[in-house]
């Protein structure tokens, strides 16, 4: 018997198979958009998925301005930055990110939910998010995905 042909395959950069998906935002609530965008980013949907290796997809987001947040989050949700000075800590509610840029929401949701290391850094740079349904990326020809056949 050949134990040879049993190898496990890892993925690596130059097998990866990574393409260009476009996800719509519009009437989907933050989180559970995020956790996807997340999973399609980082490829844990793949049969190849290798944890240390960046195998995802590149994902295009379409209109971010028109994402929900449930509950009373925008209103309440407070997104927390610091100058760099002392005293320098500055506050946004969501409605305010919402209004100035609502870009901005997606992509702080779903790096969060990316590793927090140098890998994660690297699988943040395949996320692009745009307001309204125009976008730069079509000689990539991505393909339209829909979130709800992702679990």
């Amino acid at each position: 018997m050949n134990t040879l042909s049993y190898r496990t395959q890892s993925a690596n950069s130059e097998t990866a198979d990574k393409q260009w998906v476009i996800v719509d935002a519009e009437g989907q609530t933050l989180g559970r958009l995020a956790s996807k965008v997340a999973k399609l980013i980082r490829g844990k949907h793949k049969p190849n998925f290798t944890p240390h290796v960046d195998c995802g997809d590149n994902v295009i987001v379409i209109n971010a301005e028109k994402v929900a947040l449930s509950g009373s989050k925008m209103d309440t949700k407070e997104y927390i930055r610091h100058t760099g000075y002392p005293g320098g800590q500055r506050t946004l509610l969501a409605k305010e990110v919402m209004e100035k840029h609502p870009e901005r929401l997606v992509e702080k949701a779903v790096k969060g939910m990316l590793p927090k290391n140098r890998l994660g850094r690297t699988l943040y740079t395949n996320l692009k998010v745009y307001v309204g349904t125009e976008h730069k990326h079509e000689a990539q020809k991505p393909q339209v995905i829909n979130l709800d056949s992702i679990k």
